[in-house]
Order: structure tokens, then sequence, then C-alpha cells
């Protein structure tokens, strides 16, 4: 039975090739090639060519011009900066004489996206990038938005300078808010 099923394949195979001729008569011993157009009455008496059963070749027959046009679109991921898990903080206290101050000092206008080792949030709006030179920078976003829904990092997509700039990049948290960053400022432990 197997063996049954085996020779009627390709015969089942061919019968979509057959069906397309089904218009024109095939003579006992005569061999039809599936690639080789085909012609009735109406082509030879000069009516013009059959539309081509192909979609390949219809594409390449067609007259009209197409374009493709590739655009590149890179997206940066800035992960949160790790931070002590709650038995860790536990067990420092008594260690930890206090935390340091930080001041806010100086307007940065943009900051290159490479130099950005981390990220956390801030209270209300604000965020602090952590960058490899071990600055640390206080990004403020627009007034609508909170810190809170960028607890897992932010999206930042790439501009050709590689920078994140004031009024002008937006950051995607990764639920899905849409924040502009509105001023940077650089944070500089207070001396006491």
């Amino acid at each position: 039975m197997h063996s049954l099923l085996a020779l009627a394949a390709p015969i089942a195979i061919m019968l979509p090739l057959m069906a397309e001729d089904v218009g024109s008569p095939v003579q006992a011993g005569s061999v039809v090639h599936a690639s080789a157009p085909q012609c009735d009455a109406a082509s030879a008496a000069g009516e013009g060519p059959l539309p081509p059963t192909n979609p390949l070749s219809a594409f390449r027959q067609s007259s009209v011009v197409r374009q493709v046009r590739i655009e590149q679109r890179v997206v940066v991921r800035i992960a949160p900066q790790p931070g002590p898990s709650r038995q860790n903080l536990l067990a420092e206290v008594p260690q930890r004489p206090s935390a340091p101050r930080f001041e806010e000092r100086g307007k940065e206008k943009c900051v290159p996206l490479v130099d950005i080792a981390g990220v956390q949030t801030g209270s209300g709006n604000r965020l602090v990038l952590f960058l490899r030179d071990r600055r640390m920078i206080s990004l403020n976003l627009e007034k609508a938005c909170r810190a809170r829904d960028f607890y897992a990092g932010f999206y930042v997509e790439k501009n050709k300078d590689g920078q994140i700039c004031v009024d002008r990049d937006k950051l995607q948290s990764r639920t899905g808010a849409r924040c502009q960053v509105e001023t940077m400022r650089q944070l500089v432990q207070a001396r006491s």
C-alpha cells in the first residue's frame, strides 16, 4: 500500500501544472515543460501575450519601477545600576556613619551614550545617571513623567552624534512611558 502512495505522490505534484494547460490540446507522446511559455490562438493572432502565471515572472515583466529604501534604527538600553539588597543594607548600617550628600552644580547640555554605565530612579521626575568616569548626572524628565516608571532602566534611540541631549531626546521606559529630558546637572559630593 505504501509503495502505491510513493508512486502516486509525484503525479499529485504534477496535477496543478497539468491543470494550467487544460485549454491547450496535449497529444500522446508530447512533452510539456512547465517553464516554456504557452501560446494559444489569441496570442498567435497578434492580440498580445497571455499574462504570466508565475508571480516572479509577472514582477520581472512589469514596467513599473519600484524603489526600496533601507533605514537603520539603533535603540540603546540603559540598565539600572545595581543597588544594595535589603539584607546587605541592614548589615551595613552599623558600619557606615552616614550617607554622603550631593549638590547639583553646573548644567549639562548633552551626555554621550557610551559613557553611561547605569541609571537609578530618584524622587519625583528625577533619574540619576552613573557615568563610566565616576561622575553622576541628575536628569529631570518632563513634569508629567514619574521616575519610578524607569525602575528597570530605559531605552533611547541613538542619534547621529551618539548623545542624550536636553530638549531633544525622549527616554522610553520598559513599561512604555515616553518622557523628554528637560534638564541635566552634575551631582557633586557636598563638603561638610
